[in-house]
């Protein structure tokens, strides 16, 4: 009974912080929708202003704030406040499970009845949008900006596309999705991939970089319930 009473505990002390910090968050994530991205936005600048201090911390606390999200035990919950408060478009039968890592929700769009893994990560600076039943393992990490180890002052490297995942997908745990690909309806990528260029329709890649080993049956018909595993 203890122990118990101490699990409700620290779940009611984190929903709480939620709750708090809500409308600060949903304003940052509102002005940031709302804004035109500029070039060079996550360069370097050694102008080292109370302004730029002031949003460095802020924005430090939206990370913070993402990553309690992701950590409360209830889909329902997590999936509300990603929603309504990080103004994320998630369709109806979608999981995302915990600890997952949510970077720019705003640009991130989730169809239908698709799985994010425990761990992903999911960097939507660039946007990332992943179409219906499209199943994401473990720790899969999809990265849409890149640094330009060629620019002297370390910028991010201008002028990438989204990235693109359509329909029935499967993506292998462990795998690493860099910026500008689209993988192709039903294609499969295996576990342990770096994939830097788009991927065929109903194709199977493997490796690093991927490449192609075999084609996957394009007679597909299933579709995730949106069941999930309670608490995770």
């Amino acid at each position: 009974m203890m122990y118990l009473f101490i699990l409700l505990l620290i779940i009611a002390k984190r929903l709480l912080f939620l709750i708090i910090f809500s409308p600060l968050i949903f304003i940052y994530f509102k002005k940031k929708k709302d804004s035109t991205p500029k070039d060079g936005k996550h360069g370097n600048d050694r102008n080292n202003t109370l302004k730029k201090k002031i949003i460095r911390y802020y924005s430090g606390f939206v990370r913070y704030y993402l990553l309690q999200t992701s950590l409360f035990p209830s889909h329902h919950i997590r999936n509300m406040i990603y929603k309504k408060i990080c103004i994320m478009n998630i369709s109806p039968k979608s999981v995302i499970y915990y600890g997952a890592e949510i970077r720019e929700p705003y640009n991130i769009t989730i169809g239908t009845g698709s799985i994010i893994g425990d761990k992903a990560i999911l960097d939507g600076r660039n946007k990332i949008i992943i179409g219906n039943n499209v199943n994401l393992s473990s720790n899969v990490q999809i990265w849409t900006e890149q640094h330009d180890h060629r620019d002297p002052e370390f910028r991010c490297s201008p002028n990438k596309k989204p990235v693109i995942i359509k329909d029935r997908v499967w993506i292998g745990p462990n795998s690493i999705i860099l910026h500008s690909v689209t993988i192709g309806e039903g294609a499969v990528i295996a576990a342990g991939s770096i994939v830097t260029k788009d991927v065929a329709p109903y194709t199977i890649v493997a490796g690093i970089p991927a490449q192609k080993i075999n084609h996957r049956n394009t007679n597909l018909h299933y579709s995730f319930t949106g069941e999930y595993i309670p608490f995770l």
